[in-house]
């Protein structure tokens, strides 16, 4: 009996230890998340406090306007300085007066008439003038066709320096663009590296959150299951204590040295006799029990027991082992 206890007291002992340790793995598993939480929760802290400005992508726009040039100054009138070209009339003249002198002379020579004379120099004034019309035609025309040569030319002088002017602010335009787009990619590059670092860094703080819950839940129910496992230990040590308190029909401690107050009572069906009896060692069952002497049934049904005393295997006779009344 105290064997059953003294395994009973170490079954129990050893089931304690063994939740008490696995209990202790989940308290320091818990400690150890409750650690990697206040971590991540400080890199989260961080990295807020690390963001950067939000940023303004046009903040180095600069104004343009200095690039127009006023071009009024490249315009002038091609018909301001217009003049008369009077050298070839002055030719023409010269060679009409002198074609005249010599007609005159021709007439001195000859002896011709007044009237003759005045013929002449009136077809002369006449040349003249045709001479002079044709000259100033010409000029004319020519001057004009000057002039719009002038006006030509300045045209196209003034569209290519609009023309130089337009693909000036073109790229001073584009310029100002790709320098907010770049800023701007720069930024978006920046805060998404920052809200991934945030992104991993909560993770952790859920994942950690999770672990304690797991962790503390483990240590209920490794608690839960010792405390259990210790019942059953118990309970079953008390059960076997029990059962050796109380002989059952098989292997019964039947030898009459360990029984007192023993009175026949009867006779089975084969012969045998029974009687009430009470054992001397309460271990061996408490109260008045029914049941044969080993030394007086067939051999098939004794068992000697290592401790020397007889037991009987009520299995094999025709006589009832039964418990008729509890101690007096």
């Amino acid at each position: 009996m105290a064997f059953v206890a003294v395994a009973i007291g170490v079954g129990a002992l050893a089931t304690v230890g063994t939740t008490m340790y696995a209990a202790n793995q989940q308290k320091k598993a818990a400690n150890a998340a409750r650690g990697d939480k206040r971590t991540a929760e400080a890199k989260v802290e961080e990295l807020k406090r690390s963001r950067q400005s939000i940023l303004n992508p046009y903040r180095g726009a600069t104004d343009l306007s200095s690039m127009a040039k006023n071009l009024s100054g490249t315009m002038s009138n091609p018909y301001a300085e217009l003049g008369v070209a009077t050298q070839a009339a002055e030719i023409q003249m010269e060679q009409t007066d002198i074609a005249l002198a010599n007609t005159l002379d021709t007439l001195r020579a000859t002896g011709a008439s007044a009237g003759g004379a005045t013929a002449l120099a009136q077809a002369a004034l006449q040349s003249k003038k045709g001479v002079s019309a044709s000259i100033e035609s010409q000029e004319a025309q020519n001057e004009k066709l000057k002039a719009q040569g002038d006006q030509v030319l300045q045209s196209r002088k003034q569209a290519e320096e609009q023309r130089m002017q337009s693909v000036a602010f073109s790229e001073a335009q584009r310029l100002q663009g790709l320098d907010a787009a770049g800023n701007q990619y720069v930024f978006q590059q920046e805060e998404n590296r920052l809200n991934a670092d945030l992104d991993r860094a909560s993770g952790v703080v859920t994942q950690s959150q999770q672990d304690i819950a797991q962790a503390n839940q483990n240590q209920a129910a490794i608690v839960a299951g010792g405390m259990s496992a210790v019942g059953n230990i118990v309970s079953s040590g008390v059960g076997a204590l029990g059962a050796m308190n109380t002989p059952t029909a098989q292997s019964t401690a039947s030898d009459k040295r360990l029984k007192k107050n023993i009175e026949k009572i009867g006779e089975s069906p084969s012969g045998l006799n029974i009687y009430s009896f009470e054992y001397i060692d309460n271990i061996n069952g408490k109260g008045v029990y029914q049941g044969v002497m080993s030394d007086e049934i067939p051999t098939k049904a004794v068992v000697v027991h290592k401790d020397g005393y007889d037991r009987v295997d009520y299995s094999k006779l025709d006589v009832e082992f039964k418990k008729i009344s509890n101690e007096l």
